[in-house]
């Protein structure tokens, strides 16, 4: 009696049937198919997605507002793709400001905007005082919409300022 199964013979001759491919749709196996595009005389291998952007992009060119959208459209997607790669932000960093006055009294020192008035006291020793330069402290009583300065205030300028004597005082401040 034979069997159902012949000794030496393949019960599939052809063989095990390939698998198709999961989640591809029709339109995934038609876009993967490649073209040959003669342009300008040199024959170029394109997808058919590529070709059909090329083909949007030439008649968003030509002014068809379909093909603008579309394009507009394909634009996003890319966008929104390299959006999901570039790598992730961190937290918001927390700046806090620390103030320090020797910080800004080198700040200061850099721009010019003040300086070290070293002047001799007795006994030899030599005293140093940070003070406005001039210029800066003409600019301060000099600019337009100030309110209106003191008596005690003048007095401070010309205190903290280093040759106070040749600042030009607006003509509604009392100097001296």
């Amino acid at each position: 009696m034979i069997g159902r199964f012949v000794k030496g013979q393949s019960g599939n001759p052809n063989g095990r049937p390939r698998q198709r491919r999961p989640n591809v749709s029709a339109f995934d196996i038609i876009f993967d198919k490649t073209l040959t595009v003669n342009r300008d005389g040199v024959d170029r291998e394109h997808s058919v997605h590529e070709v059909m952007e090329l083909q949007a992009f030439q008649a968003a060119l030509s002014g068809n507002g379909m093909a603008v959208r579309q394009v507009l459209k394909m634009i996003e997607k890319r966008e929104n793709a390299l959006a999901k790669l570039a790598p992730k932000a961190t937290g918001a960093v927390r700046i806090e400001p620390e103030y320090d006055a020797e910080n800004a009294n080198e700040a200061m020192l850099l721009l010019g905007i003040a300086e070290y008035e070293v002047t001799p006291t007795g006994e030899g020793y030599r005293d140093q005082r940070f003070k406005l330069a001039t210029w800066a402290a003409q600019a301060a009583i000099s600019r337009p919409g100030r309110r209106r300065l003191s008596a005690k205030d003048v007095e401070d300028v010309k205190r903290l300022t280093v040759n106070a004597d040749k600042l030009k005082w607006p003509r509604s401040v009392p100097h001296d």
